[in-house]
């Protein structure tokens, strides 16, 4: 599987590590940035750039990494048709998959062992969408994203 990885300085060294530990287990990893460490740079440029790509790519997911992940899962969701979600445990990250069909999963990395991401970050790719009610209501807010209404409801 094709996979998109971003971050910002404080996710800087966890992505070096998920690059690698990823493409060892047979996935096709992509590093959308940054390609150096810089204490001041931005998460939003690294993130929406992975959505677009993730978006782009059919059949891609995507990884966003900062400090806590959750400025990350934001930009990630700015994109639109993008569903980012923040998981801290691999629980969060199989019901992200299988209930909301994320497509990108946000990891913060002061909050997990380079292990720990890992593990989280390989239980989000190894899981499918259920469908079923779900998809009803990701049609939902699909239909949000392109008209500012839900019928339905």
């Amino acid at each position: 599987m094709r996979v998109y990885i971003g971050s910002d300085h404080a996710g800087f060294e966890l992505k070096a590590h998920l690059l690698t530990a990823l493409a060892d287990a047979g996935h096709e990893v992509v590093d959308v940035g940054p390609a150096e460490y810089d204490a001041s740079d931005d998460y939003p440029p690294h993130c929406t750039a992975t959505g677009e790509r993730v978006l782009a790519d059919s059949g891609s997911l995507g990884v966003v990494i900062g400090g806590s992940g959750n400025g990350e899962q934001i930009a990630a969701n700015k994109v639109t048709g993008i569903r980012a979600a923040l998981a801290y445990n691999t629980e969060t990250a199989e019901l992200a998959r299988r209930h909301n069909d994320a497509q990108i999963v946000s990891i913060g990395a002061r909050m997990h062992t380079a292990d720990e991401a890992t593990t989280i970050v390989e239980a989000f790719l190894a899981t499918g969408f259920e469908g079923g009610r779900h998809q009803r209501r990701i049609d939902m807010l699909t239909e949000y994203e392109k008209t500012g209404h839900i019928t339905g409801a």
